[in-house]
């Protein structure tokens, strides 16, 4: 139950905004200047932030977010940076909130050098959050933070309601997304490692269970201390934690396989990345008709995908859709798709979206970039795809495209510029190096096939013996095709 301030409480208050306006001001004559220090009005007050509502237009399809269970406040703290990348952050996360089908009330921003070990924001300003939580009606605080379990407990404790911070709401949308079995037991994975410190117990959950013969019946004389109830849900964690592990691990090694497939086969592999919501789906789309699901809100793929396509000039390829990035992307999160995100540090071209109408596209290169490090995916050659080309700002796009020397321009939603990055990815990919002229019988069709898919043909022959081919191949398909003539150059 929700308690409103004492007397006391705003005497206290009325006491410190009196200190605070009576507080003298430099001495005449002094250096006043004691480093960077934050202004003292922005220390002294929550800073309401507006325009918060991420609403989207067209939600019919997605039937979570028409239920609308929880009323949410958000919460900040602006350590660094200016108040523009500080809005822009908690602007993203009341994205993340709807999209996980809240509503947002509020957001409130607190500018201090560190978040307060204690309560987050603060005792005094815990208590300012808790009447603006009131006053709204809101039935959930959300921090724009990965909370500390002993943070989260005292916030909670001041302001009534449920604290949750931005690694679980992530964590949400996630589960409400995942929809292959890999993609499932990935996101269980990480909710269990993400719980598994912050268990919390309440009342007789504390008390020893009964253990040795007592739990049998046996009576006085025979009890042993047992397990309590955290112990006991801490090893039923740790066991599941294990038994997803293990299937993860057979998992990886079936892509494995099929990744290795394709390597063999001398098919190039490009990568799409990127930050969640710039478009990486409607390229692929766009680039291969592959029908994948696209939709105006966060983390809307989350499962692999991977379509075969060819350039221009008839080279195949395959394209691969992989799950978005977020700032502060939760390192539960990160761990658990590593073998997914594999899939980049594997491929030989890496198409990084960027959505080009964002207020700071660049914080979301750096976002992006930061995640594929931890996944040892900075060798991959990187094309910047400027995508939404037609709702951006030319200006921002023009300074994006100095800024960064591999980067291109386009809409995957009207098809501008889309040619121009075709014939882009025909110019990045390995090309066939090795010259060979082959005779293979009729009954290898198969190989002329690979001949035509995977190599360049310079000229085709009929003659009685089969079909008499010289082309240009990749190291892998010379050796198949050696038997049948060898190579003629390198």
């Amino acid at each position: 139950m929700t308690e409103p301030l004492r007397d006391d409480d705003d005497h206290l208050l009325s006491r410190r905004a009196q200190a605070l306006a009576a507080e003298p001001g430099p001495i005449e004559g002094r250096d006043h200047f004691d480093g960077d220090q934050l202004d003292r009005e922005e220390r002294s007050a929550l800073r309401r932030v507006s325009g918060l509502s991420t609403e989207l237009e067209d939600i019919t399809e997605v039937e979570y977010r028409q239920l609308r269970l929880e009323k949410v406040v958000l919460a900040a703290v602006w350590s660094h940076g200016t108040a523009e990348e500080a809005e822009n952050s908690l602007r993203e996360l009341a994205a993340l909130a709807e999209t996980a089908g809240s509503e947002v009330l509020a957001g409130v921003l607190q500018r201090r050098p560190n978040p307060d070990p204690g309560t987050y924001l603060g005792s005094g300003k815990a208590l300012e959050l808790r009447d603006i939580v009131l006053a709204e009606g809101a039935d959930t605080v959300v921090c724009d933070s990965e909370l500390a379990p002993s943070q989260r407990r005292a916030l909670e404790d001041v302001v009534k309601v449920k604290v949750i911070d931005r690694t679980a709401l992530i964590l949400d949308i996630f589960a409400q997304h995942a929809k292959s079995r890999e993609g499932k037991a990935q996101v269980e994975l990480a909710q269990l490692q993400y719980l598994l410190p912050r268990l919390r117990g309440w009342g007789e959950s504390m008390s020893r269970q009964a253990g040795g013969q007592a739990a049998g019946g046996q009576g006085m004389g025979s009890r042993g201390p047992g397990e309590t109830k955290i112990e006991l849900d801490r090893r039923r964690i740790n066991s599941r934690i294990a038994k997803l592990k293990r299937e993860l691990s057979g998992m990886k090694t079936h892509r494995d396989t099929r990744r290795s497939a394709r390597a063999n086969r001398g098919v190039p592999a490009v990568a799409i990345a990127g930050y969640t919501n710039a478009g990486k789906s409607t390229l692929l789309n766009r680039l291969t008709h592959a029908g994948v699901l696209v939709d105006n809100q966060l983390f809307a793929t989350l499962d692999t995908t991977v379509r075969r396509t060819e350039t221009p000039d008839g080279r195949e390829y395959t394209l691969t859709d992989t799950v978005g990035f977020v700032r502060a992307l939760p390192h539960q999160l990160v761990e658990a798709f590593r073998s997914t995100l594999e899939e980049v540090a594997d491929a030989d071209l890496l198409l990084h979206v960027v959505d080009a109408s964002h207020p700071d596209p660049e914080s979301q290169i750096s976002a992006v970039r930061a995640v594929l490090a931890d996944v040892d995916a900075t060798d991959v050659k990187e094309v910047v795809v400027l995508n939404k080309a037609d709702l951006a700002d030319p200006e921002v796009i023009a300074r994006v495209l100095r800024e960064e020397k591999y980067s291109i321009a386009v809409s995957a939603r009207t098809g501008e510029g889309v040619d121009e990055l075709l014939e882009l990815i025909a110019r990045e990919l390995p090309r066939p190096q090795i010259d060979v002229e082959v005779l293979l019988p009729y009954d290898r069709g198969d190989l002329v096939s690979r001949l035509h898919e995977e190599g360049e043909i310079l000229r085709e022959e009929h003659v009685a013996e089969g079909t008499r081919l010289r082309a240009r191949v990749m190291p892998n398909l010379a050796a198949e095709l050696e038997p049948f003539e060898g190579t003629l150059a390198r």
